[in-house]
């Protein structure tokens, strides 16, 4: 890739990945023949680097990935941060005792200096027995069950994740948006898997998909190079305000939709590759 081509970046969930939060055959297998052909390509998700490791196996990837909507920009088939940004000591305890006094309790993703963890005490309700059954499933070696995740606020922490109701995750993202004044990132998505459920994180104010690409691509001498994004929800907006062209996916939120250049089929019809297909045939004809 040189200096003032073009480099496409997609999210993951509701977005590439299928309803199954899986990518298709039809997709996997498009995206090798892509990839090998020379597809400038990078994934930006909230996800963490070991779900994604998962997820995207067999995938060569030519740039670093950005995980947790920005916080780390990492090496995929390594796993190693190459930049960090986590929430300071002080947001984490404040967010985390906030997050608790309203009655929710947060999943604590951190860096503990040597490796990622993902804490949690207790599961409340269906969507954290979700999504701790699903980084079960998945081998997740994050995963860490103890008494009290508190404990844990010193390390690197990168992420404060609450899932519950939709109402529940609204009014926690009014309350801590109302009590930090914008000293934090908070964004709320639905939850894609199961019904009546919601997720919030919270992050630094420098853990955003658009920062975390600029950094991505001023690292890799790609400033000038066209900008492509794909996405479906809230934590795509700074992605597609900033990219020069943002293409959303028919399942996506209608202010994704009223944000993007083009909008192309929905996620679980293997619209992205598709898509991908077609302009890099005639990029490289």
């Amino acid at each position: 890739m040189s200096r003032g081509s073009r480099v496409y970046v997609t999210d993951l969930d509701g977005t590439l990945l299928d309803d199954d939060a899986r990518l298709s055959d039809r997709t996997r297998s498009g995206l090798i023949n892509l990839l090998d052909e020379g597809l400038p390509l990078t994934v930006a998700s909230a996800r963490s680097v070991v779900a994604m490791q998962s997820i995207l196996a067999g995938l060569d990837l030519p740039l670093p990935v950005i995980e947790f909507n920005g916080a780390f920009i990492s090496d995929l088939v390594t796993g190693r941060h190459l930049v960090t940004h986590d929430l300071g000591a002080d947001n984490a305890v404040a967010a985390y005792e906030f997050s608790l006094a309203a009655g929710c309790l947060p999943f604590v993703s951190s860096f503990d200096g040597v490796s990622d963890r993902l804490y949690y005490s207790e599961v409340r309700n269906p969507g954290m027995a979700w999504y701790v059954e699903d980084r079960l499933a998945s081998e997740d070696s994050r995963l860490c069950r103890t008494a009290d995740p508190s404990s844990k606020l010193s390390e690197q922490v990168v992420c404060l994740t609450v899932i519950d109701r939709p109402d529940v995750v609204t009014d926690l993202r009014e309350g801590l948006i109302r009590e930090f004044d914008g000293t934090l990132s908070v964004t709320v998505f639905p939850n894609l898997y199961i019904d009546d459920s919601a997720w919030l994180t919270v992050h630094s104010t420098r853990a955003t998909k658009d920062q975390a690409l600029a950094t991505l691509l001023d690292m890799h001498g790609l400033s000038e190079a066209e900008t492509v994004a794909f996405g479906d929800s809230e934590n795509d907006i700074p992605l597609f305000r900033c990219a020069d062209r943002a293409i959303a996916v028919g399942n996506a939120s209608a202010e994704i939709k009223s944000l993007a250049s083009e909008v192309i089929g929905p996620n679980n019809e293997d619209s992205v590759v598709e898509f991908l297909e077609r302009e890099w045939r005639v990029a490289t004809a």
